[in-house]
């Protein structure tokens, strides 16, 4: 479990074709006390530890993984946002994130104010039904609050801090993304269902 609060960009440094999956190899600068086993939002996804080397972490992935996530796409030098489980007893500053990435988005348009953004993402219509308009969603891992909910999109204003400290800083159009819709509303939409 996590919150959706990004912790450190992580850089990968290498991925290795490992049918019917890859290992993705990544610098996570600063973190020195990570162990074997550990689960790591990688972009929004919930990765196990699988070998490390000082501040490189190595993580697989499987071939469901790499065909619902934007985790397939990884290469050389790219930033992937990381953020380490929730433990019991810390601060719950985002939302419950599960790492069980619902769908990949789209970013369909970009409205930079200063140094605010507003960001439209386009996402399947199952789970636009899933968000409400100041509810929660993540985004690669962010913890967002939803300003406007459509049938096949959303958008969600970023501060200055989100943009700079998280990969969503440097998304232009057409760039796509994990998303996660809010586990509660999940809960909440099939209840419905089942009665």
């Amino acid at each position: 479990m996590f919150t959706g609060l990004v912790e450190i960009k992580g850089v990968v440094i290498e991925v290795v074709s490992q049918p019917p999956g890859c290992r993705i190899a990544l610098r996570a600068a600063g973190w020195s006390d990570v162990v074997l086993g550990e689960s790591i939002a990688v972009a929004g996804c919930c990765l196990s530890v699988v070998a490390i080397d000082g501040d490189v972490l190595a993580f697989d992935a499987g071939p469901e993984t790499l065909r619902l996530t934007t985790l397939g796409v990884l290469r050389r030098g790219s930033e992937v946002n990381l953020e380490r489980s929730l433990r019991v007893g810390d601060r719950m500053g985002g939302h419950f994130v599960t790492g069980h990435v619902d769908a990949v988005g789209t970013l369909e348009r970009r409205d930079d104010e200063g140094e605010w953004s507003t960001f439209w993402f386009r996402v399947p219509p199952a789970q636009a039904a899933q968000m409400a308009r100041k509810g929660s969603v993540a985004v690669d891992g962010v913890s967002l609050t939803l300003v406007d909910v459509e049938p096949e999109r959303f958008s969600v204003m970023l501060i200055p801090h989100t943009l700079a400290m998280t990969t969503l800083g440097k998304l232009a159009a057409c760039d796509r993304v994990n998303i996660e819709t809010d586990l509660l509303a999940k809960y909440v939409q099939q209840a419905g269902h089942a009665g």
